[in-house]
């Protein structure tokens, strides 16, 4: 029964791991860039990608793919950005795949965009050994959440490339112990950037757009040929 379990297991990831590279294939001819946020639920996810969308949409066409198991409220309140946004109902998967993204973007035509952010289902087991085809994988941890989440769910947050640690202008209030939470983020990934955000404050953001302004003009250089 293991090796039955085993192979079964196996025989998903490879199916998710080829329509991931053929979705890559598809945003690096369109010249998109793809950004997949992860987190645990409460982690201010959906206020932080609101808050990203209004700042990128002056300058970047963009767009989002929000993932819960039940109701359309992420979705609506993401469309206040006035950025395109799709939901996908997962019903009881606790994670996005690649094959779901796909079945979206099939259903929806946001037009060319130049990046699109897709909000995971709130989870930090299962999203993290999913590969959606994306460009930059972001992983949220708020200062409300235990300063050891990274020893906890390491897979999130050394298969990620940068951190957010969110929450930040209510961290004295919490007893949030800074340096031991960086020390834990640091101990599964070595190196890994850091950014400290409040979407209330605003403290953060700018290093945060500044990142994903680098990530999109870069890639969209490389889709020109330039």
């Amino acid at each position: 029964m293991t090796a039955t379990l085993i192979e079964l297991q196996e025989s998903v990831m490879q199916k998710n791991d080829a329509l991931a590279a053929s979705l890559r294939e598809r945003f690096a001819a369109t010249g998109t860039t793809v950004v997949n946020l992860l987190s645990s639920p409460g982690s201010g996810k959906t206020t932080l990608l609101e808050e990203t969308l209004r700042r990128l949409a002056p300058a970047y066409r963009v767009g989002a793919l929000v993932g819960d198991q039940a109701t359309e409220n992420d979705a609506q309140r993401l469309a206040r950005s006035g950025a395109p946004v799709r939901q996908i109902t997962t019903a009881a998967e606790c994670r996005l795949d690649a094959d779901m993204i796909g079945s979206a973007l099939e259903r929806w035509d946001p037009g060319r965009l130049d990046a699109l952010f897709i909000e995971n289902v709130g989870n930090l087991i299962c999203p993290a050994e999913y590969d959606l085809g994306e460009d930059l994988r972001a992983v949220l941890f708020s200062v409300t959440e235990g300063e050891d989440k990274p020893l906890k769910y390491p897979l999130a947050f050394n298969t990620s490339h940068v951190t957010l640690v969110t929450k930040t202008d209510i961290a004295d209030a919490v007893g949030f112990d800074r340096e031991t939470a960086l020390r834990s983020i640091q101990a599964v990934n070595p190196g890994i950037a850091v950014i400290e955000v409040s979407s209330r404050t605003g403290v953060g953001f700018d290093d945060w757009i500044e990142l994903l302004r680098a990530r999109i003009d870069r890639k969209g250089r490389r889709q020109q040929g330039v």
